[in-house]
């Protein structure tokens, strides 16, 4: 994937593209085939992206990358777990890897290929590695933080915390007395070395000093300092925003080939270029975030553009290279897809190597910095193809919808498919498909559209020639606005009174005391208050009297919870009223039924009611709840005991009739004595009785009375109002008399008599001959 900066094009090579945080989403560019046999063969091409180094990263981060000198290959370090990965770049492939028990800080390749490195670690361990795998172990007192190999001498020189250096002579084998720095007596305390750099034209030593803002600068042939470089400490903290008296580090050194050049990176982003001759900086340049300087390289060779010397500076967020002469302007900036931990630059080419916390390590290739290395040299005739192919903008095909957009087009079923790609908090759709959708959901739109730009214009011309009472800008929410407006009335009116009472208090005391000049500043600064700040003129709240979503619903269940009061003097209900008022027009027509079709029967079963249906709940029948129940004493219950005669045979008698109806209609062998209420008592032939009674909650009515209201509603056909019924709302009674009859074969449940027992209390006969 090539990016474009300031007309340097960069060619992602390997890993991650550059800036992909705001580049194009991997699925808008790649394609997949089913290839070969079966359905697992899937063959994934990116379309613009090459994979330079088949397999060039590490399982979850990459800390350090070298190539080695010979350049054939390319060693470099990561975690997890902790291992060293050798690529050959012949064959562009993996050579080869190798666990170690620590996390690697830094390492030297000793040979010019391969078989032989120096590795630091981060448990204060120094392993030497051979061809044939792990060869030695030693220890440091103190953690290290950088490595550095003098060849002359074969010293290894390792920088801690602390003021010390530690040398390793590997012809010797063993420790040699360590360099110990000193802090001048201007300076501040050292808190160890976090960078070593050897100079390749005279092997002078220089240390990034750790604290102090300092660079000390060692002669290896007499071991002592030969000079220190003061940074601008005020300079580069104020720049940063921090406080003068903080600490300034120096975290990255490099020389350059000449022998008279220094760049020097602080843990405040900035580099600063050295003449070894002067004291002074002769370029500054600040990367702009802030962030220590990982790596600071110097690009030689590379072509004529670069050929003057470029400088290569990167932090964590992003690599920048600049001339030396201008360091304001940028030849080009890369910004990785993860935080850099290292960068390496092929020598004599334009290619950069990276390792980042990404499991895939980047490498980049820019053709104005220099041609393509030996190895790869098929990269120039793929960048020149790639710069022939003309490059569509961004996005031009897709349409980014949220979901809520998504379900008023319709096309929320489409989620999980190929037509939809999910991106961030909502989806990629494609735009001739979004149109369609847009149109059939909305065929209107246009019309609408135009119509509220005419209704606006029509409100705002109507605005300008009729005058009205100012509302504050009040559009919406007016019963609000007026409610906060009538508060506010109360309050300014009960603050007057306030005043009022106050002035006539100090009025009073005035005249009684006889004194003229009264103090009345505090009175006059009231008066002269400012108007307080009103819910109708704050800023904040302004969309809540302008814009309609945000119009109160009074309608709403929760207004009503918030505003009962006012729910109330509206006489809306809430839902579950509503439900029993349509309960209650159901139960009141099905009352109404009912009571015509028993008009009929009233005559013929409402003398023999069954006692198993008197005072009986009828859930089906509801009769509103009556405010006034009437004197309770004045109930009549209907129950009828009726004790079952042994032995008597039922021939002639329907089967279906209930037992009241089959007592009526049989007149044999019996004989009916004085009857009162529906009490009546009869005796067989054979010597038997039975008797039938209604017990009454009061002796006090007339049987006159009774007979009377039977005789009247024998002849309406239709049941009078009813004395004596208590309802429980429902549909739910208890009480009453005059019920239609039913047939005892249409009884079902509790409502059908209980067959070969009796129904009456064994002392009811036992006291009936007494």
């Amino acid at each position: 994937m090539a990016t474009e900066y300031s007309n340097v094009k960069v060619y992602t090579v390997n890993g991650a593209t550059a800036g992909s945080s705001s580049s194009l989403p991997d699925w808008l560019t790649r394609k997949r085939a089913a290839a070969g046999k079966g359905k697992r063969a899937v063959r994934e091409q990116v379309e613009g992206t090459i994979e330079l180094i088949q397999g060039f990263e590490f399982p979850e981060a990459s800390n350090r990358i070298k190539t080695t000198r010979d350049g054939h290959h390319v060693i470099a370090t990561g975690t997890y777990k902790p291992q060293i990965r050798v690529w050959d770049l012949d064959q562009l492939t993996l050579k080869f890897e190798r666990h170690s028990d620590a996390e690697n800080v830094d390492f030297v390749c000793l040979s010019d290929d391969w078989t032989k490195s120096i590795h630091l670690q981060n448990d204060r361990s120094v392993e030497l590695h051979t061809q044939g795998g792990f060869h030695y172990r030693t220890r440091i007192p103190r953690f290290g933080r950088s490595l550095a190999y003098h060849f002359p001498s074969c010293d290894t020189y390792l920088s801690a915390s602390g003021n010390e250096i530690y040398r390793l002579n590997l012809d010797q084998g063993r420790f040699m007395t360590p360099l110990i720095l000193e802090a001048g007596q201007s300076d501040s305390e050292i808190l160890g070395v976090n960078v070593i750099d050897i100079n390749p034209a005279h092997q002078l030593l220089g240390f990034g000093i750790d604290g102090n803002g300092t660079a000390q600068f060692w002669d290896p042939r007499s071991r002592v300092s030969v000079g220190t470089l003061r940074l601008p400490k005020q300079r580069l903290l104020s720049s940063t925003g921090l406080d003068s008296d903080g600490l300034l580090s120096v975290t990255a050194i490099a020389s350059r080939p000449d022998g008279l050049s220094y760049a020097i990176g602080t843990n405040t982003g900035h580099t600063l270029l050295y003449d070894i001759r002067a004291a002074r900086s002769y370029a500054l340049k600040d990367q702009g975030y802030g962030l220590p300087i990982k790596k600071v390289i110097w690009i030689e060779g590379g072509s004529r553009m670069a050929g003057d010397g470029m400088v290569l500076s990167a932090d964590k967020k992003v690599v920048k290279i600049w001339d030396r002469n201008s360091p304001s302007n940028n030849f080009v900036s890369i910004t990785p897809a993860n935080d850099l931990n290292d960068i390496h630059h092929v020598p004599g080419s334009g290619l950069l190597m990276t390792a980042n916390e990404g499991i895939q390590m980047a490498t980049y290739y820019i053709p104005q910095l220099g041609s393509a290395p030996r190895w790869a040299s098929f990269l120039e005739n793929i960048t020149e193809e790639m710069e022939d192919q003309t490059t569509r903008s961004v996005y031009e095909d897709y349409k980014f919808v949220e979901r809520s957009e998504l379900k008023t087009l319709g096309l929320d079923h489409l989620v999980g498919t190929p037509m939809l790609k999910p991106y961030m908090h909502g989806y990629f759709i494609s735009l001739k498909l979004y149109d369609a959708a847009r149109v059939i959901a909305n065929p209107f739109a246009y019309a609408e559209h135009r119509e509220k730009l005419i209704r606006e214009k029509m409100e705002k011309m109507a605005e300008s020639r009729i005058r009205s009472k100012k509302d504050s800008g009040v559009k919406v929410n007016k019963a609000l606005a007026a409610k906060i407006l009538k508060e506010e009335e109360k309050t300014k009116k009960r603050e007057e009174r306030k005043k009022a009472k106050k002035a006539t208090a100090a009025t009073v005391a005035q005249d009684e005391q006889g004194e003229e000049d009264v103090d009345m500043e505090d009175t006059e600064k009231e008066h002269g208050a400012a108007k307080k700040p009103s819910l109708l003129n704050d800023p904040r709240f302004a969309k809540v009297f302008e814009d309609p979503e945000f119009t109160i619903d009074e309608t709403s269940r929760e207004y009503a919870l918030l505003n009962p009061s006012s729910f109330a003097q509206r006489g809306l209900k809430t839902a579950v009223e509503d439900e029993e008022e349509e309960s209650d027009k159901v139960s009141s027509d099905d009352l109404g039924d009912g009571d015509s079709g028993s008009g009929s029967d009233g005559d013929d079963g409402s003398s023999s009611e069954d006692s198993s249906d008197a005072g009986e709940l009828q859930p089906r029948t509801y009769i509103p709840m009556k405010k006034e129940y009437g004197n309770p004493r004045a109930r009549v219950p209907n129950v009828n005991l009726v004790p079952m005669r042994a032995g008597e045979s039922a021939r002639g008698v329907d089967k279906n009739a209930s037992f009241g109806q089959r007592l009526s209609g049989s007149a044999t062998g019996f004989k009916s004595s004085k009857a009162r209420f529906g009490n009546s008592v009869r005796q067989s032939g054979d010597g038997g009785m039975e008797i039938t009674w209604t017990p009454s909650a009061s002796a006090a009515v007339d049987d006159t009375e009774y007979d009377d209201s039977r005789q009247r509603q024998g002849k309406r056909g239709k049941e009078p109002k009813r004395k004596g019924v208590e309802s429980f709302g429902a549909g739910m009674e208890r009480g009453g008399m005059g019920e239609a009859e039913i047939r005892e074969a249409e009884k079902k449940g509790r409502t059908q008599r209980r067959r070969g027992i009796r129904s009456g209390s064994k002392n009811v006969f036992r006291n009936l001959g007494s």
